[in-house]
């Protein structure tokens, strides 16, 4: 039988919206049918690009778009309130990406409003939503490794990357803590959920963002996970996690693994591997189709993706922030 068609509006028109949108066209129950940018130039070569039929100049024209179902805000996460709150407010499903907003307060603002509207709003946590990733979720859960211990991952780029660009813009929420950070934080908090003491340490670039961010989360039960994000300095981008009976790793591009590798103890190293086909970037089809899946269901949320784990990673990221000494201007 065939599956209702998603009808999709794209809300900015960079790098990742171009990843996206390519993923959804590959998609036979997904149609794109709208882009926005805040210039018709960029929407319309967009919109020529992927053969979308309607480009708009503004976000407030997508939103109030009556064709569209759903809107991927692609935005820096600056505008991630301001663009998703607008597409809440005209009736529209949301999938906003990471890391969610600015700070928790705006989360909490977006999630409110989306509950209040009934409507469906989900970050673009494309990790959670791998098949791979999800596999290891359960044998973790099922006591693969017995209690969990110790959890580490890092993602860093050796850049490097000039003032000017907006990893490096304080007003566009720059630095390495909401662009890369938020993996190894939203891995730590997938596996052993939020934590009830954060530590951190940062180098800070002149315009005052997170050059490079190490940092300790506790638990109550006595694990801890050891984390870095970097934009000045290329690291691994594995993770592992350490429990009282073995041991997963998961080696480079860890939050779109090809393959993890599970160790216990008296036994042989135990592989496993992504289906043929599932590339790194195949996390965004994965995501897109759970989106699809809840939207036709007229659910409000994903399970694989809640908004209650969103909201504690705003909060674990606000505290490192907290301790690091990173403020963004709309926040003074």
């Amino acid at each position: 039988m065939e599956r209702e068609r998603v009808r999709w509006g794209v809300l900015a028109t960079g790098g990742i919206a171009a990843s996206f949108t390519a993923n959804l066209l590959d998609m036979p129950d997904a149609e794109v049918v709208a882009v926005a940018s805040r210039s018709d130039a960029s929407a319309k070569a967009f919109a020529e690009r992927f053969g979308i039929p309607r480009a708009y100049g503004d976000w407030s024209s997508l939103a109030e778009d009556e064709d569209v179902d759903v809107v991927y805000v692609a935005t820096p996460h600056s505008a991630h309130r301001a663009a998703a709150g607008l597409c809440l407010e005209a009736g529209r499903a949301v999938l906003c990406e990471k890391a969610f907003t600015l700070n928790s307060g705006e989360a909490e603002e977006l999630v409110t409003l989306a509950r209040s509207r009934g409507l469906f709003l989900m970050e673009a946590m494309w990790m959670y939503c791998h098949p791979l990733i999800r596999r290891l979720k359960a044998l973790v859960d099922d006591g693969a490794v017995g209690d969990v211990r110790t959890v580490q991952a890092d993602f860093g780029l050796a850049g490097p990357f000039p003032p000017a660009h907006r990893l490096r813009d304080p007003a566009q929420g720059g630095g390495a803590l909401l662009d890369l950070g938020v993996y190894p934080v939203s891995f730590a908090h997938l596996i052993l959920g939020e934590p009830s003491e954060v530590t951190a340490r940062a180098a800070l670039s002149d315009e005052g963002v997170d050059l490079r961010t190490g940092m300790l989360l506790s638990w109550e039960s006595g694990a801890h996970a050891l984390l870095n994000c970097s934009i000045d300095a290329g690291t691994p981008v594995t993770a592992s996690i350490t429990g009282s009976k073995g041991r997963i790793d998961i080696p480079h591009g860890f939050f779109y693994p090809d393959r993890f590798v599970l160790h216990r103890d008296g036994r042989e190293p135990q592989e496993f591997t992504a289906e043929a086909g599932d590339g790194p970037r195949d996390s965004l089809r994965h995501e897109a189709g759970e989106v699809m899946h809840r939207v036709r269901a007229g659910d409000t949320e994903s399970p694989l993706v809640p908004l209650a784990g969103s909201l504690a990673v705003m909060r674990t990221l606000d505290s490192v922030r907290e301790r690091i000494g990173v403020q963004y201007p709309s926040e003074g």
